[in-house]
């Protein structure tokens, strides 16, 4: 039985600032490894800035909806990574992701009803964020990583989405 779900994958960050790009640079390897590992239909992938609205309207009817952003913390371990998921609690920790456009988001969303089935974010510390493009070497090394931990969050929501409908048909 084939299982059909929205999935939104969004990438905040800006290329031009080094570190700041990871986001980018993970999206772009999950494009990469969807030419030979085909993403499930209704895959949504998109960049984004911070903004609360823009956030909304792409994961607006997702069942999963996972961000990717920079973490800008006071004490830095570039390459850190940082898994927050909605349904555990406090979605934002002081000094990893930007509580303003996340956090103005996802309050906002919540107000409107209109939060993604589930939501989860992954934070890379970074190093470097003067102007410029590219990654600092051990951030640019947690990128593979974070694209199998994403593809590995979209396997998650599949079964649980084909256990679900399973659970329906038998009722």
């Amino acid at each position: 039985m084939a299982v059909s779900t929205r999935i939104s994958i969004i990438a905040i960050g800006d290329p031009d600032r080094h570190d700041d790009g990871v986001a980018r640079a993970v999206l772009a390897r999950l494009r990469e490894r969807a030419a030979e590992r085909p993403l499930p239909p209704g895959t949504l992938l998109a960049e984004c800035d911070i903004d609360p609205a823009r956030l909304i309207r792409l994961w607006e009817n997702a069942e999963l909806a996972v961000l990717l952003q920079p973490a800008h913390p006071g004490e830095t371990h570039p390459g850190r990574v940082h898994r927050l998921e909605l349904d555990a609690g406090q979605l934002w920790r002081p000094g990893t992701m930007s509580p303003h456009g996340l956090g103005a988001a996802v309050d906002a969303a919540r107000a409107l009803g209109r939060l993604p089935g589930r939501l989860v974010a992954y934070a890379v510390d970074g190093a470097d964020t003067s102007v410029g493009r590219g990654l600092s070497p051990r951030v640019a090394a947690t990128v593979d990583d974070v694209a199998g931990y994403v593809e590995d969050d979209i396997v998650r929501q599949l079964a649980a989405t084909a256990r679900d409908m399973a659970a329906g048909t038998r009722t």
